[in-house]
């Protein structure tokens, strides 16, 4: 690999000069910064991380805190982990990951030593301790989700309130009354885990606007406690005509069969409709309507942030992507309730004939 050796060598200028031409810290002569620029781009040369830092000019990394747990749906993690490499990249900065222990020790050993220039917080609960962290820290910093504490921080996320609005009005529009929503586990919910707990809300509210009962159930994701969810949704009296699905897609494909095998169709019987979820919900069997999570909106909104933060050009906000809702034909109008038969009245009883009159 070329040195900075090299490049003085090939630009035929000193060894100091090559670094306050690549550092901007000195004024160079216009000729002369183009000739050692020229020399570091044919030389394939790039000034290393400390260097960069020694000389007080950026390192083009940004750290991305990302927790791994127990419980943590890895696709969908993951999906978010590349949304934000992707647009890092776009703007020609790495990303450095730091996940499990390293979320918050690492997140502190790599700000003091001036590593990164920006930091990126995903998987945000409501009561964060990566939040106060990265107050205390000062580096420029994004969050992809919203503690209970916004003040003075930039938070990008899907408007799960909103999402989940939506897609009740879409099935109350069309006559469902009783609409239930299948979430995830309820330890998640007791975590604080933040956008779990905004589309419930979400959901509750919006129910209740519309006059209409909430029932919510939160299976975990073994097939056993899937089925005793169903159970639990359709064997009284008062089965929900629609379902809400805010849940792992394996557990959304089980339900899917278990509806099959209670004899009920989607969307014949039942209607269902797939909230903030991050795969393919035309793959699922039947298709199933779906209001998506997409992680390029809130990782690319989170990224230029940063870039824009880096210049002194962004004030702290909240900003929510507004929910868009992709039909495939998984929901239909609620089946109008039977009306009771007419009783059929017994035939009124045979009028006499009445004699004929004598003839005269």
């Amino acid at each position: 690999m070329a040195n900075i050796h090299d490049v003085a060598r090939a630009a035929g200028v000193s060894i100091s000069t090559v670094s306050y031409a690549l550092s901007g810290k000195r004024s160079i002569a216009e000729s002369t910064r183009r000739r050692v620029e020229e020399a570091a781009r044919s030389l394939g040369y790039q000034p290393n991380a400390a260097g960069r830092m020694l000389a007080g000019t950026r390192t083009r990394i940004l750290a991305l805190t990302a927790p791994l747990r127990e419980d943590t749906y890895a696709p969908a993690h993951m999906t978010f982990v590349l949304a934000v490499a992707t647009a890092a990249r776009r703007h020609d900065y790495d990303i450095l990951l730091l996940t499990e222990d390293e979320a918050t020790k690492g997140l502190r050993r790599v700000a003091s030593s001036r590593l990164v220039d920006g930091i990126i917080v995903l998987d945000v609960s409501v009561h964060d301790e990566r939040v106060a962290l990265v107050r205390e820290l000062g580096v420029p910093s994004a969050l992809i989700g919203i503690p209970d504490d916004p003040d003075g921080l930039y938070c990008v996320d899907l408007d799960f309130e909103a999402a989940a609005a939506l897609a009740v009005d879409r099935l109350a529009d069309v006559g469902h009354r009783r609409i239930a929503l299948v979430g995830h586990p309820q330890e998640i919910y007791d975590r604080g885990s933040n956008f779990p707990l905004r589309l419930r809300d979400g959901y509750l509210a919006r129910m209740r606007e519309r006059g209409l009962e909430p029932v919510v159930v939160t299976p975990d994701t073994s097939s056993p406690s899937v089925r005793a969810a169903t159970a639990e949704l359709f064997d009284g009296p008062d089965a929900p005509t629609a379902l809400l699905l805010h849940c792992q897609e394996s557990v959304q494909t089980t339900m899917l069969d278990l509806l099959r095998e209670r004899g009920l169709s989607v969307p014949g019987d039942v209607s269902v409709v797939t909230v903030a979820s991050t795969f393919d919900t035309t793959r699922l069997d039947p298709p199933l309507d779906v209001i998506p999570l997409l992680a390029p909106p809130s990782c690319e909104a989170a990224v230029d942030y940063l870039v824009r933060a880096l210049e002194g050009d962004a004030a702290p906000r909240i900003e929510l992507v507004a929910p868009e809702y992709r039909a495939f034909g998984s929901v239909a109008p609620a089946a109008a309730p039977a009306l009771p038969a007419t009783p059929v009245l017994p035939a009124a009883p045979a009028t006499p004939a009445t004699p004929a009159a004598p003839a005269t």
